[in-house]
């Protein structure tokens, strides 16, 4: 039996004790069900490779491919395990891993996990400003990079990196490798095998750090365990229905929660898997007809562009029968088009800190498909309530509210838990819902001030407060303005400081550049205006300048 998760939950304090109480009690349910298990997800990615070790992963980065067995990734990912620990990386240590979708940042995260390490996975757009928070908060002592991806640098990011007094080690890909950095190849290369200790670590021991972007400033620090993330990876054949046979393809960034899922669902299910670096709908279409995809995942944008790109150049997509569309507003039109195309497309809700908490399936009818976020899976719940946390009259909106065995473990920073989670450990997702008469979820607004732009949760108080830094501008706010392929993209309305000359998109953008943070949070419209509108408290009127934008 698994330890008791007392000394997980001291990882994430700032939780009251009824909380802590109702939480324990939970999981001792999820482990009698079957949902959490002993094992941690190294052994469990072990355990699955005795059965299927010649399991195949495809890889498209930069137009070409490459090919691996889960064996191969298993050889090489022990030589990555030796590697890290003659740097001197032992069990209960961080690793942070902002590498793309390549087999050397598979097997490093493979690698990492059998160290016993905490791994880090980072988005790869995420510049040195966000970098440099992250490894502060998570203490990680190590970074894996490449020398430079597409049109990225990683070596000058590094450069950049400020004030991280606990990272130690510096692992490049490529052959561009600085002074004080360590070569990743020669690092596997030299290694022995049977050098790695092995991992002292618990199947509740915080096992992934995963960083996402929200309602506050800063990404928030989403703390995972062995048996909260694999029961996420058990719950995959509720959604699909079936496992053996199915060939996916993965097109989600290396460090979004679904991302690293995606290299754990092959070792414990034997499911094939074609994984992409970045999103190409015209590749996308053509590999899904060479290697016979049968489903698939993204947001309406990746829908969109895959049908069109087929349509543009008589793809077969004949074997693609699921597609789940989530991370985004999603259209009923998108999961029509779909369904004319011959695939059963569908909805699913979750986020990073619950990574699917509803799901439709593709025998479900397209009413409920293209109309709701589908019903709980496995042993998640939900509940809809008031601002006082209180239910509300069915068929009333309310704010959803979850609870399930993948459910995170909490926060980094502990100022966060205590308003996240409500009595019984419930998380307060933000999130505007309605449940029908069936069980089905629909996501109807959220109280979130987010913008989800292509499945990229966007702060708009971190876009304000760059914003804010420019000499030109006095005061900013910034809402999500529709979007038909990206969902929405970020507006600032900008009110000018006192003799300034009028600012535009081209000077936001540089500013931006200047700042150091992600492309994707730089405004794409900008509005100066004279004043904004304001409740009598003061407080921006958002849902005013929403209306602006038609």
């Amino acid at each position: 039996m698994g330890a008791s998760p007392s000394h997980a939950m001291a990882a994430a304090p700032g939780f009251t004790d009824e909380v802590r109480a109702d939480r324990e009690a939970r999981y001792q349910s999820w482990f009698a069900e079957g949902w959490y298990g002993g094992q941690t997800a190294p052994e469990a990615m072990a355990e699955g490779l005795l059965r299927h070790p010649e399991v195949e992963l495809v890889l498209h980065a930069d137009g070409h491919l490459t090919r691996a067995t889960l064996r191969e990734v298993h050889e090489r990912g022990v030589r990555v395990a030796a590697g890290l620990a003659s740097l001197g990386l032992r069990s209960g240590d961080t690793v942070a891993i902002q590498v793309p979708n390549w087999l050397e940042g598979i097997v490093t995260l493979y690698g990492a996990m059998r160290l016993g390490l905490v791994v880090v996975p980072l988005v790869h757009i995420y510049g040195p400003t966000e970098v440099s928070f992250i490894l502060r908060q998570s203490r990680a002592r190590a970074l894996v990079v490449p020398d430079r991806w597409r049109s990225i640098d990683y070596t000058a990011r590094v450069a950049a990196l400020t004030e991280v007094p606990s990272l130690e080690h510096v692992v490049v890909l490529g052959d561009e490798v600085p002074a004080g950095a360590v070569s990743w190849h020669e690092l596997v290369e030299r290694a022995d095998p049977e050098a790695a200790p092995p991992p002292d670590r618990s199947a509740d021991d915080v096992c992934l750090l995963v960083y996402t972007s929200g309602t506050t400033a800063e990404p928030k620090g989403v703390l995972h365990t062995h048996n909260t993330f694999l029961s996420e990876v058990r719950a995959m054949p509720a959604i699909l229905g079936r496992t053996e046979g199915t060939v996916q393809l993965s097109a989600f960034p290396a460090g979004h929660i679904a991302g690293v899922l995606g290299v754990a669902r092959p070792f414990v299910h034997g499911t094939s898997s074609v994984i992409m670096d970045t999103w190409d709908p015209a590749a996308a279409a053509a590999l899904i007809e060479e290697f016979g995809v049968t489903a698939t995942a993204g947001t309406p944008f990746h829908l969109t562009t895959l049908l069109d790109a087929a349509e543009g150049a008589g793809r077969d997509l004949s074997t693609l029968g699921d597609f789940m569309l989530g991370a985004a507003s999603v259209p009923p039109a998108v999961i029509e088009r779909a369904q004319a195309a011959g695939i059963a497309a569908y909805r699913c809700y979750g986020s990073t800190e619950h990574p699917t908490i509803t799901s439709s399936v593709a025998s479900d009818p397209i009413a409920k498909r293209a109309g709701t976020d589908g019903r709980p899976i496995g042993a998640n719940r939900v509940r809809l309530v008031d601002d006082d946390g209180h239910d509300v009259p069915p068929g009333t909106p309310g704010e959803v509210v979850s609870i399930g065995p993948e459910q995170c473990l909490g926060y980094t920073d502990p100022a966060l838990n205590r308003d996240a989670f409500l009595p019984g450990g419930w998380f307060r997702t933000g999130d505007i819902g309605v449940l029908d008469g069936d069980g089905f979820l629909t996501i109807t607004d959220r109280k979130k001030d987010i913008i989800i732009r292509g499945g990229e949760n966007l702060s708009s108080k971190e876009i304000e407060d760059v914003l804010a830094r420019h000499p030109a501008v006095a005061e900013a706010a910034v809402v999500g303005m529709p979007d038909p392929l990206y969902g929405e993209r970020a507006c600032a309305f900008v009110i000018l400081a006192p003799g300034a000359a009028p600012i535009g998109l081209e000077e936001v953008r540089a500013h931006f550049v200047t700042a150091g943070v992600a492309k994707q949070k730089t405004p794409e419209r900008v509005e100066v205006v004279a004043e904004l509108p304001r409740t009598p408290a003061g407080k921006v009127k958002k849902f005013e300048l929403r209306k602006r934008l038609g």
